[in-house]
């Protein structure tokens, strides 16, 4: 059996992974790709806790498929706002797009 810390230490990994990729990044995709890593590390996190301390119980599962709901809208929506800036501006470069200055 996998103990406890090898899954938190994935999940560690994973979630600064991702967060390195949201602050290094200029482009938006790249972006809400990392975003979408630091989404899985808490998937991972809150699997391996349920199953280490109540494993007969759904509440993990139905969190991660929260988690999993809320993800792919994120998805939806942040592609539909990158396509939508990249047919108005041609660049998808975050520091390239103010949408506010007209």
């Amino acid at each position: 059996m996998v103990p406890l810390w090898m899954y938190l230490l994935v999940a560690a990994a994973l979630f600064a992974i991702g967060t390195y990729g949201v602050l290094s990044r200029r482009n938006a995709v790249a972006i809400l790709m990392s975003v979408e890593l630091m989404l899985s590390a808490v998937n991972i996190n809150l699997v391996a806790f349920w199953r280490y301390q109540s494993p007969l119980e759904m509440s993990g599962q139905a969190f991660a498929a929260f988690v999993f709901v809320v993800a792919a809208a994120e998805a939806a929506v942040g592609l539909a706002i990158i396509i939508a800036v990249y047919r108005s501006r041609r660049s998808v470069i975050v520091e390239d797009v103010n949408l506010l200055q007209g």
